[in-house]
């Protein structure tokens, strides 16, 4: 035990062990409150590893309206596009111990595949470079019908590859669908099977489970009740229970469970917060993956067969901060997203569940990180100013948000290269670009209110890269511009930022 003297160090004011965590005076869970509240999300699991910690976990809101069930730290939320981590470790699971090969072709698995398939790799589909339709994108395709894969193929054999497989990149579920049959025939097992056992069990993760267990869940009938518990006044094992989600439209209407079926190898597993916060750990080290070089193959920028290198990889996305990785995205009725800040000076990861379909987390969850060390934040005031970093380089970026706008008929005015100004008279300034574009007939909305703000428009884009290397994509928030100008909640304003917030996405994401 160290003596009174040697233990009256301050405490820390930044990073590791720091008790007052806030990013820009503001806490995590104000942030959560307000997040929350503009996006109408009944409820929320919030999960913060500071490896080999989980130093905060914590349930908001609702499970579930009707019944009034809180959202807890042993909920189990559907945790959507998630779920692809775990195919991309079975499979790397399954090449160490011998049984397949990252370059054997698909076909030698699931033979009778369509004909354009049969070239594809195991690698390629992991890359999602296969460029095979999503089924979820067939007209025929019922999410709620739970159609058994053969079916699901069936519905792609006449859509042509949408490029030459090992040439581009584009997320498809049925990638992930072809990879669980994969794993089957390798194995032995079924997908379900060999999951539960190498990683859900082999982790004792005990509240981890595929979409068809749900049912296998003890959960007491509130409705019963007026919506209150009772049986684990009797019950020890219904004493803070596992009880799964529900979940909601973006009108909040809710989602049939059986929706799931379908989603095999991409959005098939359900989890709490703390589960994947442990099943995250367990990703630093050989406890799931033994050897590095495979490690580092599933949580690296992806190599294509023409050389071209695309910051994303089995569902991850990748960007210039050193070690950060992100996977995330919704399916009917929940979004999820983690955040993984690998780098050894860091290893931050920010598990965000809700109960309510497509909600992008990617800022917020990099504001709560943000909170938990300085070298995590953007250096920008985000209060005022959207901030979103870009998995590419500042051309790339820029090029990507001028698509955008050609593809939505949004004409671009002007284009400034500041660090080429500055380069013009004799001073340095990392690479910063501006691209000016708006449309006339939106914008004069707001000038007939107030035409003093006219100095605000047209809109503009920032794209700059910082002292770390990482790229941001930046935009006023438009609510506090116009809210400076008399015209808070202005349903013009309301629509420039999700149409802002929709083209930095885009430019910014991999996928």
């Amino acid at each position: 035990m160290p003596s009174p003297s040697t233990s009256t160090a301050p405490f820390p004011t930044d990073g590791r062990g720091n008790p007052k965590v806030a990013h820009l005076g503001q806490s995590v869970d104000q942030m959560i409150y307000d997040f929350m509240e503009e996006q109408q999300i009944p409820g929320l699991t919030l999960a913060i590893v500071q490896a080999p910690y989980i130093t905060r976990l914590v349930g908001y809101g609702l499970s579930d309206i009707e019944q009034r069930r809180l959202a807890s730290t042993k909920t189990v939320w559907a945790i959507g596009p998630i779920s692809q981590g775990y195919a991309a470790v079975a499979i790397m699971q399954l090449v160490e111990q011998g049984k397949l090969d990252l370059q054997d072709k698909a076909s030698k698995y699931i033979p009778d595949l369509p004909a354009a398939w049969k070239s594809i790799s195991i690698l390629q589909l992991l890359q999602h470079a296969s460029g095979i339709a999503d089924y979820r994108s067939q007209g025929v395709y019922d999410t709620a019908k739970g159609l058994p894969p053969a079916e699901l193929i069936a519905t792609l054999r006449d859509q042509p590859l949408a490029f030459k497989p090992g040439t581009d990149v584009a997320q498809s579920a049925t990638n992930f669908l072809l990879l669980a049959l994969i794993v089957e025939k390798a194995s032995g097992a079924s997908y379900r099977d060999f999951v539960s056992k190498n990683q859900i069990e082999a982790l004792r993760l005990r509240h981890t489970l595929f979409a068809e267990d749900i049912c296998n869940l003890k959960e007491e009938n509130v409705t019963l009740n007026a919506n209150k518990h009772k049986a684990f006044l009797t019950d020890r094992t219904l004493i803070d229970p596992t009880e799964h989600a529900t979940g909601y439209t973006a009108e909040l209407t809710p989602v049939l469970v059986s929706t799931f079926t379908g989603l095999k190898g991409f959005s098939d597993i359900w989890a709490s917060a703390e589960d994947i916060s442990l099943w995250d750990i367990g990703l630093a080290g050989s406890l799931l993956i033994a050897k590095p070089e495979n490690r580092a193959l599933i949580y690296h920028p992806t190599k294509l067969d023409n050389g071209k290198v695309v910051p994303c990889m089995a569902g991850w996305q990748f960007y210039h901060h050193k070690g950060l990785m992100e996977i995330k995205g919704h399916v009917p009725g929940f979004s999820s997203s983690l955040s993984r800040f690998t780098d050894p000076s860091e290893l931050v990861c920010v598990t965000l569940l809700a109960n309510k379909e497509g909600i992008d987390f990617t800022n917020l969850g990099r504001r709560i990180a943000s909170a938990f060390g300085s070298s995590l934040q953007s250096g920008g005031d985000d209060r005022n100013v959207f901030l979103r970093e870009s998995s590419f380089g500042v051309d790339e970026t820029m090029a990507r948000i001028e698509a955008e706008l050609k593809r939505r008929n949004i004409p671009a005015f002007a284009r400034f290269d500041h660090a080429q100004n500055a380069k013009e008279v004799n001073l340095e300034l990392r690479p910063t670009r501006v691209i000016v574009f708006g449309s006339p007939s939106v914008g004069t909305g707001l000038m007939q209110a107030d035409q003093s703000i006219a100095l605000e428009l047209p809109l503009r884009i920032s794209v700059w890269e910082d002292a770390k290397g990482s790229i941001w994509v930046a935009f006023p928030q438009m609510n506090k511009l116009t809210a400076a100008y008399g015209q808070e909640g202005n349903p013009v304003a309301v629509k420039m930022q999700s149409l802002l917030e929709e083209i930095a996405a885009k430019a910014c994401s991999a996928y």
